[in-house]
């Protein structure tokens, strides 16, 4: 694994953020992947969200974070994507803090955040090295559930489409049977719970058979 330090200006992570859902969330001109297979969804609270945006104001560091490097030269979120989000969705007008939007800002704090540095470690290796370090380096206090680990190593077209039905707030899934089951669809225990009762139990087998399915619409 090559790892190598940068300094990313919020002007530029920001430049092209989009958040297409399904189709992706992107940012950083449109060559960084915020959200790949393996990422969880959003799931910072309004506090945690608003202390990231807080602390580039006050020009305090932010922790650091770490961006995997493409074959094709483009950028993945390895570890960092709950504050990058909260960054981009802020500059975006997604949200406010302390009743004020990015756009109620005069022009000087717009260009102090603007011109905030993110540390950043652009690392290139294999894709099991990625998903490796991405264990290692997964932020404390908000460890990776075992589905989301098995998401990860099974990443592909079957589990994308898998987390449309199972892994949204508001999904297919949630409506159905959120009378009957417990946890959360955002942390993957929904679609945790379908692959153990469709595989009997055995749900790294199941998953690993279907990895490259176009759809998982047996489950």
């Amino acid at each position: 694994m090559k790892i190598e330090l940068k300094k990313i200006k919020v002007r530029e992570l920001t430049n092209g953020f989009e958040d297409n859902d399904e189709n992706g969330v992107v940012g950083y001109g449109g060559k960084l992947d915020i959200r790949p297979p393996y990422q969880r969804e959003f799931i910072y609270k309004d506090k945690q969200r608003d202390a990231v945006i807080d602390t580039i104001t006050k020009n305090f560091p932010l922790n650091v974070m770490y961006w995997a490097v493409r074959e094709d030269g483009n950028f993945e979120v390895i570890d960092g994507q709950q504050r990058t989000l909260s960054v981009c969705q802020y500059v975006n007008g997604d949200f406010s803090v302390d009743g004020l939007a990015f756009h109620n800002l005069t022009k000087d704090k717009k260009e102090q955040i603007l011109n905030y540095e993110l540390t950043i470690y652009f690392c290139s290796g294999t894709d099991s090295e990625k998903l490796e370090w991405f264990k290692i380096i997964n932020i404390a206090g908000e460890r990776l559930t075992d589905q989301e680990l098995r998401n990860a190593v099974y990443s592909g077209s079957w589990v994308s489409d898998a987390k449309r039905y199972f892994s949204k707030n508001g999904c297919p899934a949630y409506g159905i049977g959120s009378d009957y089951l417990n946890g959360s669809p955002i942390r993957q225990e929904y679609i945790e719970t379908a692959i153990n009762w469709i595989s009997k139990g055995k749900i790294e087998d199941y998953m690993s058979k279907h990895q490259h399915d176009q759809n998982a619409s047996a489950l």
